[in-house]
């Protein structure tokens, strides 16, 4: 992921520009550019920094061991005036600079002889295509550059020297469920050696949309650095009359007369040739489809589709993990509460619901996944608190569409209400505590209250959730009532609210003094323990340290 460095309010409206228009994260380099340039430079991330160039180059200088793994680094002028690759021209930053340069209307500073000189780099070729022996490519080009001539091979074969290949094989495979991802991967690749079939010029590994989440097909995918893509049934059953092998036994299972085959076949194009039939092991078959032009994968069938539930913070941006601001930006539609959604800023289509339509929100975030689209379910807190990552996998347990269960779903941890209130107020959680819901919508009355006897009797510092609503006003009183049976009433409540967002308080007060009035649907409670204390304007829980040392 593209992270943008800023300086000053001119750079950090340029990274905002950029960010929305092509992902990644906008982030400030102060107040020590140079730390923070070397930091996301060894997370091996590609860096576009909005100051001058001689602070990236003075940062950096030391670290440039190998310009084959190093990220892309790139300068920007922050008002956008000017984009120059600094590294990596040729494994990504030139692309960027122009994706940029576009967004920005400014001219892109291309340095790299290649692209100069001829507009094309050997050992970055078109997207798809992919080079062998690429150790070769820099004396090429520099016979190139100095005017003399070289003859570049083109083929889907292999090749003993440089070559480029273009992305015109579709790799068909099925397997049966569960099938050793080395079993399909031995096939694929012998079966390639024995055609002479280069496995650069794969465009991509097919199958049935049965076998989306079939871990032996998309192992195969990445070791061949490919896309999977998936096509219904009946999407192969349109080329059944094409198949050198059509089988009716694999109709009656699947609905079509063949899939390695049928898959090829679908992703060459009408004017595909069959230049392997289908070839098998024990519970794996592969075939492959020669394509008359490159290969677009994109308009091939469908992905694995893709859910992430996200959890997004209190609401601050700063709050927002990377790994969140990631899955949002690689997401192709946003699901959500309207509140939850805006809080995220994101140009972006977007399906939202009203408070109250949870499952409604987890059910379509699944139905767009298993269209093959990626989504991002958007929490506000942690995705897994009090939030919908556990009613995905309610739902997925119910098994109301069979389709759901191919999808690949990743849950994104954020910082919660909870760890929020903690950190303004101080340190409240430094010793046991646990998390109460006083909601009833979905929790018996009498299990609250059971929870909240244990919780007093243990001692534990207790955070509320949903502490009232417009119809539930008595249950936090009732907490109240309970907690002053086991601590003092001088026990410091913090009441946190709209933490991260604008209107945020933090207030403290005494456990004898909280009163409902004192609290909405925004707020979070959180009340100490018998041993919780206030030192000046903040609230801390001990660990016990000063009774292990002795004072």
């Amino acid at each position: 992921m593209t992270v943008y460095l800023f300086l000053n309010p001119a750079g950090e409206a340029t990274a905002q520009k950029l960010v929305k228009a092509l992902g990644g994260e906008a982030r400030s380099a102060r107040p020590d550019p140079v730390a923070v340039l070397q930091e996301v430079f060894a997370q091996g991330r590609s860096i576009v920094a909005l100051m001058a160039a001689g602070i990236v180059i003075r940062a950096l200088a030391s670290k440039l061991t190998d310009k084959t793994v190093e990220p892309p680094v790139l300068a920007v002028a922050a008002d956008g005036s000017a984009v120059v690759p600094l590294l990596g021209g040729h494994r990504g930053a030139n692309a960027l600079a122009r994706r940029m340069a576009e967004v920005l209307g400014s001219a892109p500073a291309i340095t790299t002889a290649g692209d100069v000189l001829h507009g094309l780099a050997l050992d970055e070729p078109p997207a798809g295509w992919k080079v062998s022996h690429p150790e070769l490519a820099k004396p090429l080009m520099a016979s190139l550059a100095a005017g003399g001539e070289a003859a570049v091979l083109e083929t889907y074969r292999n090749a003993t020297g440089f070559a480029l290949h273009p992305p015109v094989l579709a790799l068909g495979v099925g397997c049966e469920r569960n099938a050793a991802p080395e079993e399909l991967r031995d096939l694929v690749l012998a079966t390639l050696q024995a055609h002479d079939l280069s496995p650069l010029a794969v465009a991509c590994v097919v199958s049935l949309d049965l076998k989306s989440d079939e871990r032996a097909v998309l192992d195969l995918a990445k070791t061949l650095d490919v896309p999977a893509r998936f096509f219904s049934a009946d999407q192969l059953e349109a080329v059944a009359d094409r198949l050198h092998h059509p089988s009716n036994t694999v109709f009656a299972e699947v609905g079509c007369h063949g899939v390695a085959e049928g898959a090829a076949l679908a992703a060459g194009g009408p004017k595909s040739t069959l230049l392997v039939a289908k070839t098998k092991s024990a519970r794996a078959t592969c075939a492959v489809a020669l394509s008359p032009h490159p290969i677009d994968p994109e308009q091939v069938g469908r992905g694995q589709g893709r859910l992430f539930v996200v959890g997004i913070g209190p609401g601050a941006a700063e709050w927002r993990t990377p790994e969140v601001t990631a899955a949002v930006t690689q997401a192709e539609v946003l699901v959500g509460y309207g509140l939850y959604l805006d809080l995220l800023g994101l140009d972006k289509p977007r399906e939202q619901t009203a408070l109250g339509e949870e499952e409604g929100r987890a059910r379509r975030a699944l139905e767009l996944a298993a269209q093959g689209k990626t989504v991002a379910l958007v929490c506000s807190g942690d995705a897994g608190i009090y939030a919908l990552a556990s009613l995905v996998f309610e739902l997925l347990e119910r098994g109301d569409d069979p389709a759901w269960s191919r999808v690949a779903v990743t849950v994104c941890p954020g910082v919660s209400a909870l760890q929020a209130a903690a950190a303004r107020a101080g340190a409240p959680l430094g010793h046991d505590f646990c998390t109460i819901s006083l909601s009833d919508l979905l929790t018996p009355r009498d299990v609250i209250l059971r929870r909240l006897e244990a919780a007093a009797q243990g001692d534990f510092v207790t955070a509320f959730y949903n502490p009232v609503s417009q119809r539930r006003r008595d249950l936090l009183g009732e907490a109240k009532t309970i907690l002053l049976r086991h601590r003092p009433p001088q026990t410091p409540v913090v009441l946190a609210r709209n933490l991260g967002r604008d209107g945020e308080t933090v207030t403290i007060i005494d456990l004898a003094e909280l009163e409902v009035d004192q609290v909405d649907m925004l707020t979070l409670v959180l009340v100490g323990n018998s041993e919780t204390r206030r030192t000046g304007r903040w609230v801390y829980t001990p660990r016990g340290y000063a009774g292990k040392h002795g004072t």
